[in-house]
């Protein structure tokens, strides 16, 4: 009976967490691996209902009133005789009716036709649009009525267009037909743009926008590469070069953001709704500009004297990074394959978006409605971009982690492991492919509430809200993304625990957070701004593609909505740049997590002795030397302080 109570105690009283770096594998978290392949299987439902329902060519291309997609062969839509014919060489959206466009029951009054190309000058009599005809093989009419019918037919009047014709040409703006005259410009593109769907108006200045896009990415791309090498073969120079270009960008982008803001509003040519966005989505990006560079010029100021540590932990991060070079390298991989998936995710969108049912009106006119739930799968298809993007990142995190932790667990330091990233993608996808897939769904679950925060705040926007409705909103959005930013640094320590010691994702993050409440803080200040250089180097990297996206964009105002491109170019700059820099951020936080659990595991004696090398046990020693220095610096301060007291005058 004594033992049997003995056991129970036993069994009640809590074991002492056990750290046994790389000597114990097995697979964790396989039911999260299996949820995920079933998530992967809806999602493969709705890519092949977007293949067989969707057409994308009417959303990039553009269509006619009678279901024709301009610039293809079309199949004939049952009840509308116009339809199904070959629109190969005409590849332009011309509108009959273009200084008169109205906008009745979500439809176009004009006719819309598809022609070979758009009149470059006016047409004022039937007689010049089919001299048109004739000569440019451009028929303006409707395709029923023949060209040689043009000055015979009496319905010409409702079966041409309204004259005078303005001369227009194409832009891109899904190769529309743009009136060029003032009055016929203006209206057009008021009701066209404004009236349009949000989406296409995105698209619409994403496409016309497109080489400058392309250009910026380039250029950021370039530019993390740069910051790479920088951080690569630091030095003290080097970092003060960095800062001072820091400061400089973020107060030239900041200044640049205003005076292009007061130069809109100051600009009395201002009519369309696209350039009165653009104006006030440049007082957004000067506001919020003008906050980071306040909060960040702060930050610089006050860690200024933390320099000369910060280049020697970057030495040792290098040091570190030298036992496997191509870690610099896997960021190119990561890149590549999220590309391919986005690139991917995107085809099925627009199929989606363009999944519609055929429904001949009156005039055998052709319209197209959403197919019932196709809203849900819009929702679904978001959730997938979000926790596989996540799941992709978290892969390349879990890689570079455990090729770390392969190189420090070394007793031998002049005998490095062989291939430790293939070593540790091998384990990865043996062992963790779980614990990768359940972290990454957490981030997706606090990432989808900001979402429909983001969603129901765009839908409401023109509508009368109160400031209490606004504030709610906003502090919502604060909390969402400060929970995400904390659950991202949580998620990393479960990570590279599990790499260390082979455990499921929630044991390994209990784990990491008992280990790292022991750490001294002074080495987690060190480590933190170790972590804000890097993020500094973020910084740099969007500050000057979004200088030269403002630049590129602020030339082509009209007709084109480039707040939204020149978000995405800045979202695009943050992206490549942490895909890069992530690498070294990675380490240093792996670096000083494998140094807690060989503090936990080992006392430095010659039973057990550190697995860490020489290098990084100095500047342990150092940083708490000069930390000591400063702590008996202050306290002899005080007491100085303490023993003045006024002494009388005799």
């Amino acid at each position: 009976l004594l033992s049997f109570i003995w056991k129970a105690s036993a069994e009640r009283t809590p074991r002492r967490r056990e750290w046994r770096p790389q000597l114990y594998r097995k697979c964790t978290d396989t039911t999260w691996l299996f949820l995920f392949f079933l998530f992967w299987t809806g999602l493969m439902f709705i890519t092949g209902y977007s293949v067989a329902a969707g057409a994308t060519g009417r959303l990039l291309f553009g269509y006619d009133s009678f279901g024709n997609v301009c610039g293809q062969k079309n199949s004939p839509v049952e009840g509308a005789p116009l339809s199904g014919q070959d629109m190969t060489l005409k590849k332009h959206v011309f509108f009959m009716n273009s200084c008169h466009l109205e906008v009745k029951d979500v439809r176009l009054s004009s006719t819309v036709l598809c022609v070979a190309s758009c009149p470059g000058e006016q047409l004022d009599t039937l007689e010049e649009v089919q001299l048109f005809a004739d000569n440019n093989g451009s028929f303006l009419c409707v395709y029923s009525l023949n060209s040689v019918n043009y000055t015979q037919n009496p319905n010409a009047d409702s079966l041409c267009p309204r004259l005078p014709v303005p001369p227009s040409k194409s832009f891109p703006l899904f190769n529309r037909c743009v009136p060029q005259t003032p009055e016929c410009y203006s209206l057009f593109a008021s009701v066209l743009i404004n009236d349009v769907d949000i989406l296409h108006r995105i698209l619409s200045g994403i496409m016309s926008g497109r080489d400058t896009i392309l250009g910026l990415c380039i250029f950021a791309l370039a530019l993390s590469l740069a910051m790479m090498v920088t951080f690569r073969f630091i030095t003290t120079l080097l970092v003060h070069i960095f800062i001072a270009l820091i400061i400089v960008g973020l107060l030239f982008v900041c200044s640049v953001l205003w005076w292009l803001y007061y130069d809109y509003t100051h600009d009395l040519s201002i009519e369309l709704d696209t350039e009165r966005e653009n104006m006030k989505c440049l007082l957004g990006f000067a506001l919020v500009s003008t906050v980071i560079t306040v909060v960040l010029l702060g930050l610089i100021f006050v860690l200024r004297k933390r320099i000369k540590l910060t280049v020697e932990l970057f030495q040792v991060i290098n040091k570190a990074i030298s036992n496997s070079p191509f870690l610099l390298f896997q960021p190119l991989w990561t890149f590549a394959i999220l590309i391919s998936f986005w690139v991917f995710w995107m085809a099925v969108l627009l199929s989606l978006g363009t999944a519609g049912a055929a429904r001949v009106i009156e005039g055998g006119q052709v319209e197209y409605q959403p197919l019932v739930g196709i809203r849900y799968m819009w929702w679904y298809h978001l959730i997938g971009l979000i926790w596989t993007s996540e799941f992709i990142l978290t892969c390349q995190h879990m890689m570079v982690a455990g090729a770390l932790v392969t190189c420090y667990f070394n007793r031998n330091k002049n005998d490095p492991p062989d291939r430790p990233i293939l070593w540790s993608l091998s384990i990865l996808f043996r062992y963790h492919q779980g614990t990768a897939i359940k972290g990454s769904f957490l981030i997706t679950v606090t990432r989808i509430p900001r979402t429909i925060l983001m969603y129901v705040s765009t839908a409401l926007e023109g509508k009368q809200r109160g400031p209490c409705s606004r504030c709610v909103c906003r502090h919502c959005f604060c909390c969402s993304w400060c929970l995400d930013k904390c659950l991202r640094q949580f998620n990393q320590n479960a990570y590279t625990t599990t790499a260390i010691n082979g455990t499921d994702f929630c044991t390994s993050a209990q784990g990491a957070l008992q280990l790292l409440s022991k750490k001294s803080s002074h080495l987690t200040s060190v480590q933190c701004f170790g972590d804000f250089i890097i993020f500094l180097g973020k910084v740099l990297v969007v500050c000057f593609t979004v200088f030269g996206g403002l630049m590129a964009f602020n030339y082509n105002r009209a007709l084109q909505v480039w707040a939204i491109p020149l978000l995405l170019v800045a979202f695009f700059a943050y992206f490549v740049a942490q895909s890069f820099l992530s690498v070294f951020e990675t380490v240093l936080d792996a670096l000083f997590l494998c140094f807690a659990v060989d503090l936990e595991t080992n006392d430095g004696s010659s039973e057990k002795p550190y697995f860490m090398d020489q290098e990084f046990l100095s500047f342990v020693k150092r940083i708490n030397r000069v930390n000591a220095e400063r702590a008996q610096g202050a306290e002899h301060a005080s007491r100085n302080e303490e023993g003045a007291e006024l002494q009388p005058v005799v």
